[in-house]
């Protein structure tokens, strides 16, 4: 149906091309008449039915129900995606990170290296050493963990039978050779003759036999911590030690011997910030070439502690050591006993050391020319020295 504004449109241009056609039957008087009082009539009619026409057709727009807009396709859904599969927690597998460090736990420590070929000293007034320590085997030392002392012991002695280490070494005693050189200087010797049983110079260098010694030490090594100290290692040592050499030393005099000594020596260190403690126990037997020095087999052990802080009034920075001699008939020849205390010298690791104790000698120690005076004889020691 044609809109409303359309048919007005129409009705308008009708009546205005109305208005200027003239009357038929009427003459050029009656026409202007007409034309005057008739044009507001032939226009009035034409707009009232217009108005008609337009009032018409919105009545009938209003009732005739709108066209329905023909829907447009629009761009189609996405698709529904599956659903995600719920996470399935997995236990890795051990061997995929053999080497590498996991989310969870820290890199693995690097496996400890083999002991390398080492040379060792040691200094001091008494015994100087210098020592070629050889691994034997390809694994390193065992470390043992927390143990106590005689926990230790067993679990070396356990694997004595596979030595790990061995040892080259070359000693020199300096004070007993210097009592030899004193002995040498009759003045001076002689000054030191304080009463008829005391000389200074054999009090300050008896109690060793031998001027210099050649050592072979071969067995067993083991780290430890001590229980609860963290803060403090240890090592063990467990072997047999065969010692030779010439020369033996008798009241700083040099006797001419070849001798030969064989020991199991078990010995060990524990050193941390605040103390060093070593110990030493030791079983054997000594073989003289001389006829006239007694073959003996003895029993020895020494202990000794540094502390660096304040320790025990008796204890601290203490040492002691004792040994043993009999024939080997059983026979009682000789016994050594030696305690001294130690002075630290500010923080670092050396220390001067006092020493005092006896030495108590048979007469059946010696024979023949060696065996000037029958009985016993009793010597004072005094053992100035200095440790690191």
């Amino acid at each position: 149906m044609p809109a409303p504004g359309y048919r007005i449109g129409a009705v308008w241009r009708w009546a205005w091309w109305r208005r200027g056609q003239p009357a038929r039957d009427a003459g050029p008087a009656h026409r202007h008449h007409h034309s005057v009082s008739l044009a507001p009539r032939s226009l009035l009619l034409p707009l009232l039915a217009a108005l008609a026409l337009a009032g018409g057709g919105a009545r009938a727009a209003e009732t005739e129900p709108p066209a329905r807009a023909e829907a447009v396709p629009g761009p189609a859904p996405p698709a529904a995606s599956p659903p995600l599969p719920s996470p399935v927690e997995e236990e890795d597998d051990p061997s995929l990170y053999q080497g590498w460090a996991t989310p969870q736990e820290p890199a693995p420590a690097p496996p400890p290296r083999r002991e390398p070929i080492t040379l060792l000293f040691a200094f001091g007034a008494y015994y100087t050493s210098a020592g070629l320590y050889l691994p034997l085997t390809s694994t390193p030392t065992p470390d043992a963990g927390e143990q106590g002392e005689a926990q230790i012991y067993w679990s070396l002695l356990r694997g004595a039978l596979v030595p790990r280490f061995l040892v080259l070494e070359a000693s020199v005693n300096p004070m007993p050779i210097l009592g030899l050189g004193l002995h040498q200087w009759t003045w001076g010797y002689q000054r030191a003759q304080l009463s008829p049983d005391f000389n200074l110079v054999r009090a300050l260098t008896a109690g060793f036999d031998e001027p210099f010694a050649l050592s072979l030490f071969i067995g067993n090594v083991a780290d430890f911590a001590p229980r609860g100290r963290s803060d403090v290692r240890g090592r063990g040592y467990l072997g047999l030690v065969a010692s030779g050499g010439i020369g033996h030393i008798k009241e700083n005099v040099l006797v001419d011997d070849r001798w030969l000594e064989t020991e199991l020596k078990l010995k060990g260190d524990r050193v941390g910030e605040e103390q060093k403690l070593s110990w030493s126990f030791r079983v054997g037997v000594k073989l003289h070439d001389n006829p006239d020095i007694t073959d003996t087999a003895y029993l020895g052990l020494r202990r000794s502690r540094v502390d660096y802080q304040d320790g025990p009034l008796w204890l601290a920075n203490s040492g002691i050591e004792y040994r043993f001699d009999v024939s080997l008939r059983g026979r009682p020849l000789r016994h050594f006993l030696l305690i001294d205390k130690k002075w630290p010298l500010g923080k670092g690791r050396a220390a001067l050391v006092f020493g005092a104790g006896l030495l108590w000698e048979a007469g059946a120690a010696y024979r023949g020319s060696l065996a000037e005076r029958h009985g016993t004889g009793l010597q004072l020691l005094l053992r100035p020295n200095i440790v690191f």
